[in-house]
């Protein structure tokens, strides 16, 4: 409970154009203590868990300890644990690339659902709370690679989870 209100209060300050990506290249000591706020520390804890519900857990579990053998007494860069998920998932989902649409971009995304019959659309844009016109910057461009879980009638959440991933504007 304390955690989920804790990312709530992230996804607050997130829904704001003044917003920080997770990630980002820094040249002064200044960024660097601005970068490790609670926002960064909230929504990357946020992004694993997403990524762990996604994957399953043992196939995340893999990737860490995957990350962890290659890098030990040793550094590792940003990218490093995304090749480390992506050797377990060969080649079936590109882990890099879904998880830097989520560190590089600042906010997150509204996903709309759409039911017509036996039919459902899918559509993402940017999500802002309160446009600061004086920081505001235009993010249309902005896409997410959005792993959307659900069930059926014919299953439950328990035994039977269907997944998409969304890495288009919009899809069904």
């Amino acid at each position: 409970e304390d955690f989920l209100n804790l990312i709530f209060k992230a996804m607050m300050k997130d829904s704001l154009n003044s917003s920080h990506p997770v990630s980002s290249a820094v040249q002064s000591s200044e960024q660097i203590e601005e970068m490790f706020d609670a926002l960064s520390y909230i929504k990357g804890a946020s992004l694993l868990l997403m990524l762990k519900h996604y994957l399953t857990k043992d196939v995340f579990q893999a990737g860490i300890e995957v990350y962890l053998h290659n890098h030990k007494y040793g550094s590792a860069r940003s990218d490093d644990l995304w090749d480390s998920m992506n050797e377990i998932t060969n080649g079936t989902l590109d882990v890099k690339t879904l998880m830097k649409t989520w560190i590089l971009h600042k906010g997150f995304p509204l996903v709309t659902v759409v039911r017509q019959g036996k039919n459902i659309s899918v559509q993402q844009e940017k999500f802002l709370y309160h446009v600061e016109t004086e920081n505001w910057t235009s993010d249309a461009s902005y896409l997410w690679h959005i792993p959307l879980t659900y069930i059926t009638s014919s299953c439950n959440f328990t035994h039977c989870t269907n997944a998409y991933l969304l890495d288009q504007k919009s899809g069904m």
